[in-house]
Parts: structure tokens; sequence; C-alpha cells
């Protein structure tokens, strides 16, 4: 993702720009005439000719406000486009302005002037300036979207790209050098001719870092040369003619180095925080789209989990109330075929039907995601008691259910699985136990609530106990699910020939309250 920084530092306010293609600091925005310097780390080559491998970039960088984030593609901001049109026509009206206040302030300097030089020299400094405008004129002007010259790119440290407009296209290259070193000599040769010249010199502030390859040495040497041909001026105009105008131009070139100097450190400070701002940035935005893509991917298997543990319910519901119901059908009809007495096949004939109403409505209810009808009216202990008693009836088994601890209401979900373990614990022990009696105990003991259920029949090995096929039903596994998914345990004590005991522990939660609304 491409990007922009500006920081301005509390000294300056300077906003230093990171560019991107050649890892170089673009210059930031300059304003009034004051100098800064931004230096980075260049990670490659020179966007518009082939300066070589660049190394650490300087630039002027004068008080200016900073400017909006600008991503490749978009366009320039207003203060952008301003100084765009300040670098191709500043240089013309102040030379402008500078011919016409040398002009009208000639008599002023006497010997000092050179009317002579001044004509030739302003002339030529003007084919200069409309050379450069008309290079620049005659690159391809880039569309939104693209990534033109004007715009350099490269990558920081860790491949994360930075994207910034460059102000003054086609520059740093080799043209833009030649017209930078003509451009000073000519301003240096006008100041000599005239001190009032100084005004167009004084452009070299502006867009030294700019034009100069991105290399400290180079760039303060141009803005040196700037002091010298400014100091100059100041003291009276170059050369100095008395030894009070030479200790002037001393201390005015130290005064304008000294400056150059100390803002580039300044601006080199504001490019390095730029450049980890920018980075930091980057380094955000991918964060955040891979968090997006992240969420989206957890949105899903969420949406799976929930499919898989609704198909895991249904099918548990199905074996706990079709399945079962069925069972118990076809053992009253296996019963009627059996006996010949009409009155005892029609006492089988009536269960049958009642057990298919009842499977039905329950498969009803589980697929509406209800709990067991048994538990609509009565409590968890009055349930089983009514479930155990209609199963000893069934089957004929003796069978006690028995309630132990202080009775509490519970969670309509923790009554349910204890119901259906109940209901499923006694049918295994009818198909496969061959038992002559049964107890269900429930027990509510402090935090937790037991349930055990027990058989004398033939027993066998809990280890040995196959896996589930599709013939097969949920058994000893899906009661122990059930269990699981209440935070409980289920365990299986049996050995062949003494009975089995199944006992399911689940915490205890209220049916009312922040406990049932948790548990839920």
């Amino acid at each position: 993702m491409s990007a922009r920084t500006t920081i301005s530092g509390p000294a300056t306010g300077v906003p230093a720009t990171i560019t991107a293609a050649t890892g170089r600091a673009v210059p930031p925005v300059p304003r009034p005439p004051a100098t800064a310097t931004v230096t980075a780390r260049a990670l490659g080559e020179d966007a518009a000719a082939g300066d070589g491998p660049a190394t650490d970039a300087s630039a002027t960088s004068p008080p200016a406000t900073s400017s909006p984030a600008t991503s490749s593609g978009t366009a320039p901001t207003p203060v952008e486009e301003r100084w765009r049109q300040f670098f191709r026509w500043g240089p013309y009206a102040l030379l402008t302005l500078a011919t016409l206040i040398s002009a009208a302030s000639f008599d002023a300097f006497g010997e000092q002037a050179h009317p002579a030089a001044m004509a030739v020299l302003v002339p030529a400094t003007l084919v200069l300036l409309v050379w450069w405008s008309l290079r620049q004129r005659s690159l391809p002007v880039p569309a939104p979207g693209d990534r033109p010259a004007c715009v350099a790119e490269t990558s920081g440290g860790d491949g994360l790209p930075l994207v910034a407009p460059v102000l003054i296209p086609g520059a740093p290259g080799t043209a833009s050098v030649v017209y930078f070193v003509l451009r000073t000599a000519l301003a240096l040769a006008l100041t000599w001719a005239n001190p009032l010249f100084a005004v167009f010199a004084c452009v070299g502030y502006f867009d030294t870092a700019h034009l100069l390859p991105p290399r400290p040495a180079v760039t303060r040497a141009g803005l040196l040369v700037v002091a010298f041909t400014l100091a100059g001026s100041q003291s009276g105009g170059l050369p100095p003619r008395s030894g009070l105008q030479w200790v002037l131009f001393g201390g005015l070139f130290v005064i304008n180095a000294s400056l150059a100097i100390g803002l580039s450190h300044l601006g080199t400070k504001e490019a390095e925080k730029a450049m980890a701002l920018a980075r930091t940035n980057s380094r955000l935005e991918q964060a955040l789209a891979e968090n997006a893509a992240l969420q989206a991917q957890l949105l899903l298997q969420a949406r799976e989990a929930g499919i898989a543990d609704e198909r895991r319910r249904l099918a548990a519901e199905i074996h706990d109330t079709i399945a079962q119901g069925l069972t118990g059908v076809i053992a009253q009809l296996q019963a009627v075929t059996a006996t010949a007495d009409p009155a005892v096949a029609d006492v089988h004939l009536r269960r049958a039907a009642e057990l298919a109403r009842h499977s039905l409505g329950e498969a009803r209810r589980s697929v509406h995601n209800l709990g067991p009808a048994a538990l609509e009216l009565d409590s968890l202990p009055v349930a089983l008691e009514k479930t155990v008693a209609a199963w000893a009836e069934r089957t004929g088994i003796t069978a006690r259910f028995t309630a132990t601890g202080t009775e509490l209401p519970l969670h309509d979900e923790i009554a349910a699985t204890l119901l259906r373990i109940t209901e499923e614990a006694l049918a295994n022990a009818e198909r496969h136990s061959g038992a002559a009696r049964a107890g269900v105990t429930l027990s509510y003991m402090g935090d937790e609530i037991t349930l055990d259920v027990r058989d004398d029949g033939r027993g066998f090995d809990p280890a040995a106990v196959p896996a589930r096929t599709r013939a097969g039903g949920f058994g000893l596994g899906g009661m122990r699910a059930r269990a699981e998914r209440l935070a409980g345990a289920l365990t299986v004590e049996s050995e062949p020939g003494h009975g089995t005991a199944i006992s399911a522990r689940v915490p205890l939660a209220p049916q009312d309250g922040d406990g049932a609304r948790d548990a839920a």
C-alpha cells in the first residue's frame, strides 16, 4: 500500500516527506527563505537519471505547513500544487523583480554596477529558465492511478512501499544538476554585477534538495554556494572592497552556512521520524488487512462449527427420541405377535401407539430446539421419577428412583441433558443388560449435581466397547458428549457379570438470574 507521511518538527514545523522508488527523503515543501536538510537512506537509484546507487539524501526544508498524506494515483493536495507552480514560475518572477529593482537603483551602486554584464547575464539566465521549463513540459503527464516519473517509489526495510509526489518533474537527474549549476553560477555573476540580484539567487534555498542528487555532501555544497552569494550581497556586494566589508562578508557567510548545516541536521532527524512513522503506518495498514482476512476466516470457521454443532445436536435428539421410540414400538409390536390373548395384544398396541405419538412430539420439539415435554410442567426429579416408572411398566424391569439433597431449580439445558442421559442409560439397560432391577439416583451436591443409573445386568468391559458405526447408536459416546457440553463428565463402571453403573456430574447452575444466562 502506498502512502506519503509528513511530520512537522518542533523547531521548524517542516513536513518531511519520504519518497519511495528511490528510498530518498523528498524535501519538505519549503516556504519562507530558511534552510533545513532532510536526510534518509536511499535504497534505489535516481528516479529520473542514472546517478548511481544513492546513499543518504539531503534536502532543504524551510518552514512549511504540513500537507495531507497523498497516495499514489491520487490528485496532489492544493499545497503541493502551489509549490509545483512556484518551482515552475517562481524563478521567472524573482528574476524579473530583481532586474526591475536593479535597474531602478542603478545609480545608487555607482562603480559596483556593471550594466554591460547585466545586459548579457539576464538574457542568458532567461534562456536557461525557458530551456528547463520546456524540458519539464516534455515529460509525460501522469494519469490518476499511474506511477509516473514525478512520483518516486520505494520500499522500506520491511518491503512496504512508500510513495510521495515529486514537486519538480524530472529531478533529480543529470539535466537538473546541469540546470542548478548553470543557474547558480549565473545568479552569482548577477549578484557580483549588482547585489540586488540576490533576490533571484535566494531561489536556491528552495529547490537545491530537489535538483541535486540525494547525497549530503553534494546538497550541502549547493547550499553553501547559495549562502556565499547571499552573504556577498548582504555585505554590500562582491567582491568586498574594504576590510570592514571582508569582515562582514565572512561573518554573514558563517551565519548563512551555520543555518544551512544546523537546519540540515534538524531535517535529518525529521526524515528519520517520518520514515519510522511511514513504515509503522504501512505495517499497521498491512496488519489491519491481515486481521480483516483473519476475521473473515474466523467467521467462516465459527459458522461451520455452528452448523456441525447443530447437526450433532439434532443427531443426538433423533437418537434419544425417534430411535428409542421406534425401538419401543417394535418391542410392543413383537409382543403383540407373540401373544394369542386379545386383551394382552390390545395393551401392547395401545403402548405402541402412545410411544409413537410421544416420539413424534419429541421429534418436533427437537427440530424447534425445545426442551423435553416431560420438563414443561414438572421439575427434574418429578420428570425422572415419571420416566423411570413408565420405563419399568413398559419393560417389566423393577426400577426405583431416588433424589437426595436439597432440590434446587435448574437451568433448562442441565435438566434436559440429565433427562436425556437417563433415558439413554435405561434404554441401553433394556436392550443389552438383561437386568432384573435398575435404580436411578439424582443427588444435589452443593455446586454440582450428580446422576447415577445402575442395573444388575450382565455387565461388560468398558474398554472393549466397539466404536460407533452407521448402524449403531450414540450410546455411551453420546451421553459423554452431552455431559461435556455442560463442562461435566460421565464415568462408566462395569464388568462382566456384575452389572453396570453410569454416573454423570455437571456443575450446578440456577434456573434464573445471571447464573442461568451464563450457563446458556
